[in-house]
């Protein structure tokens, strides 16, 4: 009985169904099992006023716990840039590592701003004096042209600092120019004809997934260029079952 109405309120209100693996649903149904007989729900107000505010609170208790550690490990200070799409407002979103783990710090709206090293230096600035200088000694950014003045202008301003260009953003750069070899270029755009051709016919999709357990070619990844590398390497690992999908009868007999 659980389960049934469980999984009608997941679908009445278009809950994903990893839902469920979250640590807090076990709790909530352990709670509702310690409940007394005609126990009432939070309403929608509460769960949107009162219970959202406490557990704010609560947040905002566990981060400034963990402040208590920075003056001594130090916190490594992360940005991240961001569009809305919708509005096309864009955002920088600022985030401090530590051995604990990572929290959010603030996030600042630049939209319409020239955003070249004067303008980072200047809100990196603001932001090391928010969570206070000494305790900053590592700053993150991505590999534009501006982050990288930015990176050195700051370090000559606060000796103290180490400026670490983005990992991921490198591995993406250096993917970005790798294809631009003649015959990685070639293969790439091969591999998107191969995948664009099966994704754009739901009926050769079906099929593909028919005769592959249900895998699939593209695999989204953090890394933008990375996709078509995995592209590549899924179709090579897929001869197989490409050529069983191509020589089927049901591509034979109705072909698009």
């Amino acid at each position: 009985m659980l389960r049934r109405y469980v999984g009608k309120w997941l679908n009445d209100k278009r809950i994903p169904f990893d839902a469920v693996n979250s640590p807090y649903f076990l709790h909530m149904v352990s709670a509702i099992q310690k409940a007394w007989p005609g126990v009432k729900p939070p309403t929608a107000y509460e769960l949107s006023r009162t219970i959202l505010d406490e557990e704010v609170e609560k947040v905002r208790k566990w981060i400034e716990e963990y402040k208590q550690s920075w003056p001594r490990t130090g916190i490594t200070l992360m940005s991240d840039g961001w569009l809305n799409n919708v509005s096309k407002q864009e955002f920088v979103n600022f985030f401090a590592y530590f051995p604990k783990g990572t929290t959010f710090l603030s996030s600042k709206d630049v939209s319409g701003t020239q955003k070249d090293a004067n303008f980072y230096v200047r809100l990196y600035d603001l932001i090391v004096e928010e969570v206070r200088d000494k305790h900053v000694v590592r700053f993150i950014t991505d590999n534009a042209h501006a982050c990288v003045s930015t990176g050195n202008k700051l370090l000559d301003k606060r000796k103290h600092l180490v400026w670490t260009p983005c990992a991921t953003h490198s591995i993406d750069l250096m993917l970005e120019e790798i294809s631009e070899i003649k015959i990685v270029k070639e293969t790439l755009e091969e591999a998107r004809l191969v995948s664009r051709f099966i994704y754009n016919h739901s009926k050769i999709l079906f099929l593909l997934r028919e005769h592959s357990k249900k895998k699939d070619i593209i695999r989204p990844v953090i890394i933008c260029f990375a996709t078509d590398y995995l592209a590549v390497d899924s179709i090579r690992e897929s001869e197989g079952t490409l050529k069983r999908l191509f020589t089927c009868k049901e591509w034979l007999n109705d072909r698009l």
